[in-house]
């Protein structure tokens, strides 16, 4: 099934076909993750997008329930170097292949990657179109030059819940050395958090739940007044998808919470957080997506390699005296971190709960413990 994937600059690649079939558009960026397929395609931050996979070969190791990082993919389109169809892993319960396909998600293989990949990085990320039904170049690159970008939309009302919802789940236990595994949630429950969903992935859950925490997840509208009336502990801000200024009701909520609650955002949250409190944000030329970022935290000068995955930042020029900047990108200076200087206040641009990644910043969990401790 040939299929061929147009950006709006024109370039053209020519591969073939997986997973469902027809015509898709989105974002094209990359990912460096040499693992995690699964919770890339998961991961309700990639709504809108299509991801490249650098790794040359993704499907290895099958399609398990257990890694997802929601109920269903979230991105456009999967583009990959070559697919494994013969996956070996114990606990796979399926192909990729036949994953994709039951969600309609289109993929490419054998396409150069590298250079799709060197493309993105001088060019910068930019609208495509993907079409397993029509193969016509040049209309293709029509389509896709006339598409919006993720500037000024607003995402984050397509992946967040409906409804809220009580988590209860902690981290993932393997049972026996060899047979399952299963969730073995905190009983502690010591902090009851609020966390609003701008795309929420499920891992961040488990963690909150792993260090104490009693969760119950709200949709990103909710007013701050009825998460107040909960009387929480602290509120969490989640990742999620697209422009953190066209969520303006967002930042609006989290601006009247500031000062009254213990307030820690990963993300997109850590945006929002961060226009909240009079910050602005930017585009990325090709953002940040993969598994081995570094950062140094300037607090203890030590360098952490960290997950990310995010089109913008947070601009490090309006920052002011009220709040300080706590751990910066080593590769190109921006900014990773914020903690308010006299609010428990939190946030990091990064991805402390990994899935998938490094864990070197985990231990982000256990402050935003701190911050409710202090103001219990």
């Amino acid at each position: 099934m040939k299929a061929v994937l147009a950006l709006a600059d024109g370039r053209i690649f020519e591969g073939t076909g997986f997973g469902g079939q027809g015509e898709v558009k989105g974002e094209i960026v990359f990912n460096t993750s040499m693992t995690g397929y699964q919770e890339v395609i998961t991961d309700p931050s990639y709504y809108g997008q299509m991801v490249v996979m650098t790794y040359p070969l993704i499907g290895n190791y099958g399609i398990n329930s257990e890694d997802f990082e929601s109920e269903r993919p979230y991105l456009s389109a999967l583009i990959i170097k070559e697919l494994s169809v013969a996956p070996s892993n114990w606990r796979s319960k399926g192909t990729l292949h036949d994953f994709l396909a039951e969600h309609d998600v289109v993929g490419i293989q054998d396409i150069d990657t590298r250079a799709l990949t060197r493309h993105i990085r001088e060019t910068g990320a930019q609208q495509a179109v993907l079409s397993t039904l029509n193969i016509d170049e040049q209309i293709l690159v029509q389509r896709a030059a006339s598409l919006p970008g993720l500037e000024d939309r607003d995402l984050v009302k397509e992946v967040t819940c409906s409804e809220p919802y009580d988590w209860k789940e902690g981290e993932w236990k393997l049972i026996n050395g060899k047979t399952s595994f299963q969730l073995k949630p905190n009983a502690l429950n010591s902090y009851f958090v609020v966390a609003y969903d701008f795309g929420i992935k499920r891992n961040i859950l488990r963690m909150l739940t792993q260090v104490g925490c009693k969760v119950k997840v709200v949709p990103a509208s909710m007013p701050a007044k009825e998460v107040l009336a909960m009387n929480p502990n602290g509120v969490f801000l989640s990742n999620g998808p697209g422009d953190p200024a066209a969520v303006k009701y967002a930042s609006d909520n989290v601006k009247f919470l500031i000062g009254k609650v213990p307030l820690f955002g990963i993300c997109l949250g850590h945006q929002i957080l961060s226009l909240a409190l009079g910050a602005s944000t930017s585009k990325l030329r090709f953002g940040h997506h993969g598994g081995n970022q570094p950062v140094i935290n300037l607090e203890s000068q030590k360098v952490e390699i960290t997950a990310q995955n995010h089109g913008f930042t947070v601009d490090p020029i309006v920052i002011n005296s009220d709040y300080s900047v706590t751990s910066i990108n080593l590769n190109d200076n921006t900014v990773e971190g914020i903690r308010h200087n006299s609010l428990p206040i939190l946030s990091v641009q990064y991805h402390p709960e990994a899935s998938p990644g490094p864990h070197d910043s985990s231990y982000i969990f256990k402050e935003f413990i701190d911050l409710m401790d202090v103001h219990k």
